[in-house]
């Protein structure tokens, strides 16, 4: 996957730096951690199984002692507004807080392409955080990125079998580790504010997506397609998270990741 020149050291030139992930036991905060190690730099992973907790801020400081810049792809499972508000106002304000104590010099934050066009409540969720982090002290990049490959997954797990109950949503997905390998280059450059938006090379329908990957497992499945209410649905349906103006694209293709991933978990 290659992006433009920018001027700037690619990752394996830099000298080695402790980069802190938050979230970095999580889907893309593996691969963030693997290709922080394959670059050279030292990787700290923020996380409750290594006693850091980003909603109370405990453990935060240890954690963070040495440490260079931050990388939050911190995650909660809510559809809910007051929920996801809340904790991405929390995790970012610790981090921000816990980062300025103890030197950080860059704070990178993953977020979604489109939040700003389609209101759901996770979304105000994200919406919050970048405005956190906006206002905070540290120099800041923000990359906005479509939905990963792996959603079609996130998609089927969330209701239980026989049925697959999936939004009408369309979407140009990328791939997680792609996404990885691209924040890792943001955060060994300098802060840029909001990057360009990250997204995948062809633009899907998520149902049609899950039908695959149903097809694909062999498993039997009924696939009910449903229009999410509202203006946030008739976003959805249309252009609401799609990719806006120019910006890197990942190179691998929903079809080429099926066939990697689809027998895993079948």
């Amino acid at each position: 996957m290659t992006y433009g020149d920018n001027g700037n050291m690619s990752a394996r030139e830099r000298p080695g730096m402790r980069v802190a992930v938050a979230g970095g036991a999580g889907l893309v905060g593996r691969y963030v951690v693997e290709e922080l190690t394959a670059a050279g730099q030292q990787p700290v992973v923020l996380a409750r199984s290594r006693g850091v907790d980003l909603v109370t801020g405990v453990g935060l400081d240890a954690a963070l002692a040495g440490v260079d810049a931050v990388v939050d792809v911190s995650n909660v499972t809510t559809t809910g507004e007051r929920k996801a508000v809340a904790f991405f106002d929390s995790v970012s304000r610790n981090l921000l807080d816990a980062g300025e104590r103890a030197g950080v010099s860059h704070h990178v934050l993953l977020s979604i392409v489109g939040i700003n066009r389609v209101g759901l409540g996770y979304y105000q969720g994200k919406l919050r955080q970048e405005d956190v982090v906006k206002s905070g002290r540290t120099p800041w990049t923000v990359l906005r990125a479509t939905q990963f490959h792996e959603f079609a997954e996130q998609t089927l797990d969330r209701v239980p079998k026989p049925l697959a109950v999936v939004p009408r949503m369309r979407t140009q997905p990328v791939a997680a580790r792609e996404v990885a390998q691209h924040l890792v280059q943001l955060v060994l450059s300098p802060a840029q504010g909001m990057a360009p938006e990250l997204a995948g090379p062809r633009v899907e329908q998520v149902v049609d997506m899950v039908g695959r990957l149903l097809r694909a497992r062999h498993q039997r499945r009924m696939l009910l397609p449903v229009k999410m209410p509202g203006a946030a649905g008739a976003a959805m349906a249309g252009d609401g998270l799609l990719p806006v103006g120019p910006g890197p694209r990942g190179s691998q293709t929903f079809e080429s990741w099926l066939a990697q991933h689809a027998v895993q978990g079948g």
